[in-house]
Order: structure tokens, then C-alpha cells, then sequence
């Protein structure tokens, strides 16, 4: 229970539903404090006590346990890594995979609970294959590509079929704790504001930042930057040059802390590489399928071998360090961390 709106819709279908609920908050990161105005944030520090509080006003029990140590090792310092890389982490993907679910199932052993359950936007059947959530605009199967199928045959997604809206409401109608909270907007371990993402990797790494140059389609150099962690592929804005046309950093490339921009032409891709391949038991390469190359990616048309992928329609803003993630329909196939595109 992250203390949100869905989590706690989540824990209240199941205790309607008759099943003993044992609520669990992961602590994962000593958060600043949010100013006023902020945009909530998933897992901030007051809502573990609006997990706590959900958890008391339904009647089962509530834990918290201190994962910190875990989530700095496996989320942030690679996060910071890949951006001294010049990629573009999926960290929320990296906490779903090597944190969040490997805990909650080690406790509910503990605890003799024979099912995890969340408040993923995500459907699963009995055999343990994974379904994108009925909500197009929040489906987070994406991040749970990795999942191990015996582990997905023993979760449960009491939010899968259900809209935002939906969830929401029955949130506002139970008069749940946290009902009116808003949504996430950001990195729960990451500021808020302009440059915050380069600001983080900042504090953590100034000793290795390299300034360099900034070079259009035909090498010319049109500018300077501080270091290549301040941009991804695909931005637009915040570049800091003009070429007469919208401008769009196209390739960012970390051995010589050089900056591509040009048009978005510029963007589109054909191929991408990817390592650390996961794929559903009874799924076999190669195949055709539609591949997302970051969260709320339409997809694109892909023809995927052990560790490429052609893209067969045009795919832009494809980003190394970003995580594709093949479908068939609304079924997860599998996926793997980009590495390189061309």
C-alpha cells in the first residue's frame, strides 16, 4: 500500500470480498519536504500514515518495512549512472522489478499470505500470463514486463478492470483516507520543478559532469552544454541553441560528451538493440508485435529477434536506457532495456 487513492481501493475490494488483508508500505527514500502547490508524489513520506490510516478505518493490520538500502542500490544509483551514460532510465520499471515485488513476496511468505496483491492498473489470468489494464490512459503493465510467471500466477489486480475514474469515485464514496490526494506527477525520489532530474544527478556525481559541445545534422557546432546529463533524446525544449526550425536532440553520445540536435526527422528510427531480454514461457522469437519503447508509448509495429527489434512503421524518439515492451493485443509478451538505435 503506497497510501494513494488506488492502493487503498485495492485493499478495500479485497476485505469486501471477504479475504484477510494485511496491508504493507515499503519505506524506500527520505523524501524533502513538498512545498505548497507540489504535485503529489507516489510513495511520499505521509503516505505510508495514510496507508496506516486506510488500513485502521477498514479493519486489518498495516506494517511498514525499511527497504532504503535496497531501493538506493537497484533505482537510484543506476538511475544516476544511466544518465552520466547519456540514457534515459525507466526507474520506475527498475523498482517494480527488483525491489517492490522480490520484497512484498519475501514478506508475504513471512506472513504465510498466499497472494501479493496492488494497485497496478494490469490484468493477469490464472496461468500467470499479464494483460494490459482496461484503462488505456493508466495501464501499468508496462512496468511489470519482467515479472517472473510464477509470481504474476500469484498476484491479483483488484484495479484491472476499472478506469481511473471509477476507482476515484469509489474512493471519494467510501470516504477513504487520502480520497482527494491528486496523481503522481513525478519521480518519488526526485524534486519537482525545471532541472530537477539534472539537479539530483548533480548532488550525486558533479566530479565525473563533462561539458561539451552541441553539433547539428551536419557536425557543425552550434553550441555548448554542461554535461549530457541535462538532456534525452527527443527533447525539445531547454536546448540552448537555435537552428532556424524546431530543434530536437536527436543522439546524445557519452564518450565524447556531444550533444546531436536537429529536426525531427532526425528522430526516427529503424532498429533498436536490447540486453537483458525477458520473455513469457510460451512466447518465441521471432515474431511480430507491437512495441512500446517507454511509458504511455502508443507502440509501434515491431519485428522482434532475441535481442533487436525492426521497427516496421515509423518510431520516433527512441530513447537507449528506456525499456521496449513487446504485445500482443493486451497481452505482455515480454521486453528488454534498449542499449542502442539506429
Amino acid at each position: 500500500m503506497s497510501g494513494g487513492v488506488d492502493s487503498s481501493v485495492a485493499a478495500a475490494r479485497l476485505f469486501d470480498a471477504g479475504f484477510d488483508v494485511v496491508g504493507c508500505t515499503l519505506h524506500l527514500w527520505d523524501y524533502p519536504e513538498a512545498g505548497p502547490g507540489s504535485h503529489a508524489r507516489c510513495c511520499a513520506p505521509e503516505d505510508q500514515y495514510d496507508a496506516r490510516r486506510v488500513a485502521d478505518a477498514l479493519g486489518f493490520p498495516h506494517f511498514t518495512f525499511d527497504r532504503r538500502d535496497l531501493f538506493k542500490k537497484n533505482v537510484v544509483d543506476p538511475f544516476v549512472e544511466a544518465y552520466i551514460a547519456g540514457e534515459t532510465p525507466s526507474p520506475c520499471t527498475a523498482c517494480n522489478r527488483t525491489v517492490k515485488l522480490g520484497e512484498l513476496f519475501a514478506i508475504a511468505r513471512k506472513l504465510g499470505a498466499e497472494k501479493v496483491a496492488t494497485g497496478h492498473y494490469a490484468r493477469v489470468d490464472d496461468e500467470g500470463r499479464l494483460y494490459a489494464g482496461r484503462d488505456a490512459t493508466k495501464d501499468q503493465s508496462y512496468f511489470l514486463y519482467a515479472t517472473p510467471v510464477e509470481l504474476l500466477a500469484k498476484m491479483a489486480f483488484p484495479l484491472g478492470e476499472s478506469t481511473k475514474e471509477e476507482v476515484r469515485k469509489e474512493a471519494v464514496d467510501r470516504r477513504l483516507p487520502g480520497a482527494g490526494k491528486g496523481e503522481s506527477q513525478e519521480l518519488c525520489f526526485v524534486g519537482e520543478g525545471a532541472g530537477a532530474y539534472s539537479k539530483f544527478v548533480e548532488e550525486r556525481a558533479k566530479s565525473r559532469l563533462r561539458p561539451g559541445p552541441i553539433v547539428d545534422g551536419t557536425g557543425r557546432v552550434v553550441g555548448s552544454h554542461d554535461g549530457i546529463h541535462r538532456f534525452t533524446v527527443g527533447q525539445r525544449k531547454g536546448i540552448g541553441v537555435a537552428l532556424g526550425e524546431p530543434a530536437f536532440v536527436t543522439r546524445i553520445d557519452a564518450k565524447n560528451a556531444t550533444v546531436h540536435v536537429g529536426n525531427k526527422d532526425g528522430l526516427r528510427a529503424t532498429r533498436a538493440t536490447l540486453r537483458d531480454v525477458v520473455l513469457a514461457p510460451d512466447v518465441t522469437l521471432p515474431r511480430e508485435a507491437l512495441a512500446r519503447v517507454r511509458y504511455r508509448h502508443a507502440g509501434v509495429r515491431a519485428r522482434a529477434t532475441h535481442d533487436t527489434l525492426e521497427f516496421l512503421d515509423a518510431a520516433g524518439a527512441v530513447s537507449p536506457g528506456q525499456v521496449a515492451v513487446l504485445y500482443d493485443g493486451d497481452r505482455v509478451l515480454g521486453g528488454g532495456i534498449i542499449t542502442e538505435v539506429s
